[in-house]
């Protein structure tokens, strides 16, 4: 008798396990319906609000052959592959028209619409169409190059409208839509995570805080938005980084508050004012952050304030290192340019700096970026900048700072990323004391040297950190 309770017992309790597991699977399998009803929800919220753009722009052979950025441009060659090259220019017609297409977020619904700078160009004639297949004429409000962001504007009313949300909120790992028009297939859904946020130094525009992402985006998609799973719009999709022009997984966006930012200002104005302080600054490494008494390698060196400026009005010096700013920390030059860059100029600001070791805070009121600051950059030493060095002269103060003597070289202020001079492993904070064999203790006499070189593109350098010095050869590429 007992065999038989034991057999039985055993069979209830197999059945009760077959249960629970069959339970367990179907729990799952709900999950995952819910997780993907989820998705077709917010894309089916989302989907009206996000129009196909495309652009045309009449060429002549000996004009413009390039409007809108997508064609014989190494950024674009390198982000969407060489199929968007244009033909040799002998094979193009005398005048011919130019096409090109991308995507827009339909931010008011009496037609506003946010897009890329390098969509819309300087286009003859914008059409837009929406996702119920109508189609506007487009009118450009404003275009900011800098940040590649545009403000167009279509003559329709009651049109559905994407929530703007919060960038700043937004955290790696985080599940994202993308949805645009590659290739010029309306209405495409990709899938997938934020891979990383703040990158910048790729070359894009000239202000760069972008999220990185893995969802599919491919030619097309520019402008169009990348959207959290609230269905809220946390960046605008700008460019891709590629070697066949396809998708390989790492595509780029604007943050929605940087261009929220920018929105509001060409709705405004119809351009953009950016705030300045008026210094040059540099990133921080482990050997610039020992030297001037940071706990680590965070915030930006001041490697030069510019004369009657904001910064140093506010008394801002060579050789601070700046923090904080309004309470927040700063981690490196791209942080702090897009910071001030979006303060409205007259504005008063805390700033956080370390002098001596010794915090301090101090009030500056932004300034105006001036018109041509662009020519004031080029003004800066280019000695060597094919190298990818910026440099300048070791001032007292810096000298101090870094236990140099004030004559004893030339400064490595910043040293561009993928550059020879990287490659050769050269960093910020070391001095150049011999250009090809001869002393050099300032720019000047560094100019003269390179000047008077056999061969400009190839120098033999005796660089300096700290108590060791070595020799580097950098070519140009």
């Amino acid at each position: 008798m007992q065999p038989i309770i034991i057999l039985i017992f055993f069979l209830i309790m197999s059945s009760v396990s077959l249960h629970s597991a069959v339970a367990a699977v179907d729990e799952n399998i709900a999950l995952l319906d819910r997780s993907a009803k989820a998705f077709a929800s917010v894309v089916k919220k989302a989907g009206p609000a996000v129009v196909h753009v495309r652009v045309e722009k009449s060429v002549k052979r000996q004009g413009q052959q390039d409007p809108f950025g997508f064609f014989n441009d190494p950024f674009f060659e390198r982000f969407f592959g060489p199929q968007f090259k244009h033909p040799p220019q002998e094979q193009q017609p005398r005048e011919f028209k130019q096409q090109g297409a991308g995507s827009g977020i339909i931010i008011s619904s009496d037609g506003h619409i946010l897009t890329n700078n390098h969509v819309v160009g300087d286009a003859d004639t914008i059409t837009v169409r929406l996702a119920d297949e109508r189609e506007f004429k487009g009118e450009v409000i404003g275009t900011d190059p800098q940040s590649d962001v545009a403000l167009i504007k279509i003559d329709a009313k009651d049109l559905p409208v994407l929530p703007l949300g919060d960038s700043d909120k937004l955290e790696v790992g985080e599940w994202v839509i993308a949805i645009g028009s590659p290739f010029e297939l309306n209405q495409t859904v990709t899938v997938g995570v934020v891979s990383a946020k703040g990158r910048n130094r790729m070359g894009i525009s000239d202000y760069e805080n972008f999220i990185q992402t893995d969802a599919a985006i491919n030619p097309g998609n520019s402008g169009g938005p990348l959207l959290n799973i609230h269905g809220e719009v946390i960046g605008m999709n700008t460019a891709i980084f590629s070697r066949s022009g396809g998708y390989m997984g790492i595509g780029f966006a604007i943050p929605i508050n940087m261009a929220k930012a920018i929105k509001e200002q060409l709705l405004e104005t119809g351009k953009v004012t950016r705030g300045w302080l008026g210094v040059v600054i540099q990133d921080v490494n482990d050997e610039l952050a020992k030297s001037f008494g940071l706990e680590n390698a965070k915030g930006v060196l001041i490697s030069d304030v510019s004369e009657d400026s904001p910064a140093g009005k506010a008394g801002i010096q060579q050789g601070d290192v700046i923090v904080e700013l309004q309470g927040k920390p700063i981690t490196d030059v791209s942080d702090l340019r897009n910071k001030v860059a979006m303060i409205a100029p007259g504005k008063k600001v805390q700033v956080l700096i370390v002098r001596d070791g010794t915090k301090k805070e101090l009030e500056v009121t932004i300034g105006e970026q001036p018109a041509d600051l662009a020519k004031i950059e080029q003004s800066k030493d280019t000695s060597l900048q094919e190298m990818g060095l910026t440099l300048q002269d070791l001032t007292e103060e810096l000298s101090t700072q870094l236990g140099y003597s004030p004559d004893q070289g030339v400064l490595v202020a910043d040293v561009a990323p993928e550059s020879p001079a990287e490659m050769a492993g050269m960093k910020p904070g070391q001095i150049i004391e011999e250009v090809n064999k001869k002393r050099v203790r300032n720019l000047k006499e560094l100019k003269q040297v390179v000047e008077a070189a056999d061969n400009p593109k190839k120098v033999l350098l005796r660089v300096r950190s700290g108590e060791y010095s070595q020799y580097i050869v950098l070519r140009a590429e």
